[in-house]
């Protein structure tokens, strides 16, 4: 029942071949309308002045061909009212034909009411846009190391920068692994203070091992997913990592260090690295680098940052390894790796000094080039690795020889070695031979 009131047109309008209205039929809805007037008169001329042409043509091809159609008009009305309409006409011969109206403008209305609702949510959109980058930035701004952890599993959901190269929390690792068991109750009782409270005093715990003595301050904040914890730690006295004795900062050395210098985790994620290995890698900043795997540059077969990390375990230390970082841009350096763990039964950490030998005095690759391979100096290095160093030795030989030959004239050269000038100009800047 309610189906069929719904279907129910608001107007019906018979008319000749002459498109004169002969009969009207309405809905309760108009039923105040005294539409009575309209017999006799073209039905064109109850509709706003303004129709457009092509709605006028279907009006025509209706009553000159029968032919069907459906168009959307706004209606005059006796009374002054105007509508929007759209009629749907049948043709019945020479007997004329029916035009069948339904009032739109509560379709319109809630078109209307849908623009606005859009409008209304898309402005929400851009402030919680904008509040989302005020919490990044102060986020990322606070001197505190900040973490939110997820509560049923204690694992990181998200760490400021701080956090990260300080106590090594990275998003999905558990929340201050390295605690001790008294650590560990302490803040087992403080979170459960905190979920039952929301928040609870802070207490002094030492994040790890060479981290000193932190505060940590806990609430507790209800998330889309799940209730996370608001974890603040700073430390009891900021670390200078300096020597008492001499009052030197060793972490200024470190910074300001000629070589790459990058410390790794048990799964070699990176944890710290100075601006020579970020110049290696082709990165900008620090931060960039950090909560990455060290495999994401270090992954030549046999000789990645896996191999680095075994073999460190198994001997203890690692001297002059040599391999190749593939930076982001797509620089290929040869490199030479001293490696050593935090402990040297069980290491958590380790710290590379990563060497460019390109630049280095007595360059060992330049040195097999010029005197030809020897088996000192394969001492230590994979199958991978001294293949790669007789053919670039062969290499380097061959361009040496090219330009001899051809008085130092490069398109000469390139053309004798089969290479593009663009192709030679690679080598010699690849084996550091642009003045030759």
């Amino acid at each position: 029942m309610t189906d069929k009131a719904y279907t129910r047109p608001d107007l019906t309008l018979t008319l000749d071949e002459d498109g004169v209205i002969q009969k009207v039929v309405t809905a309760e809805s108009l039923a105040r309308e005294p539409l009575d007037q309209w017999r006799g008169r073209r039905w064109g001329e109850t509709i706003d002045p303004a129709i457009d042409s092509l709605t006028l043509k279907k009006i025509e091809d209706v009553r000159l061909r029968g032919d069907p159609s459906c168009f959307q008009v706004r209606q005059r009305f006796p009374s002054g009212l105007e509508l929007p309409m759209e009629y749907t006409t049948f043709s019945l011969g020479e007997a004329g034909f029916i035009a069948i109206g339904r009032n739109l403008e509560a379709i319109s209305e809630l078109q209307a009411r849908l623009q606005l609702a859009q409008e209304a949510r898309e402005r929400d959109y851009w402030k919680m846009r904008e509040i989302e980058t005020r919490y990044r930035t102060l986020f990322d701004a606070t001197t505190e190391a900040v973490a939110l952890v997820n509560v049923p599993d204690l694992r990181v959901v998200e760490a400021n920068f701080r956090a990260a190269k300080d106590l090594y929390l990275s998003p999905g690792a558990p929340f201050l692994p390295q605690l001790s068991q008294r650590d560990r109750r302490a803040l087992d009782q403080l979170l459960e203070k905190t979920r039952e409270q929301g928040r609870a005093p802070g207490i002094v715990i030492q994040p790890t091992p060479s981290a000193g003595l932190w505060s940590l301050r806990a609430s507790l904040m209800n998330a889309e997913a799940s209730a996370v914890f608001i974890c603040q730690l700073t430390p009891m006295r900021e670390a200078d990592n300096a020597s008492h004795a001499s009052g030197v900062s060793i972490a200024s050395f470190i910074d300001r260090l000629p070589e790459g210098f990058v410390v790794i985790d048990c799964d070699g994620i990176v944890r710290a690295a100075n601006g020579a290995f970020l110049d290696l890698v082709q990165l900008g900043a620090e931060v960039a680098a950090i909560g990455s795997k060290l495999t994401r540059w270090l992954s030549s077969p046999g000789a990645d940052a896996n191999v680095v990390m075994a073999l460190i375990r198994k001997h203890g230390d690692l001297r002059r390894f040599q391999t190749r970082i593939d930076g982001e841009l797509g620089q290929s350096t040869p490199v030479e790796i001293t490696a050593v763990g935090d402990d040297a039964d069980a290491p958590n950490y380790f710290g590379l000094l990563v060497r460019d030998i390109r630049h280095a005095s007595g360059q060992p690759s330049r040195e097999v080039a010029d005197r030809g391979l020897s088996i000192e100096a394969l001492d230590n290095r994979t199958l991978e690795a001294i293949v790669r160093m007789s053919t670039e030795a062969i290499e380097r030989k061959a361009i040496l020889a090219a330009l001899e030959q051809c008085n130092s004239n490069r398109t000469a050269a390139a053309r004798q070695l089969g290479l593009s000038r663009q192709g030679l100009h690679a080598k010699l800047k690849k084996y550091g031979l642009e003045r030759k």
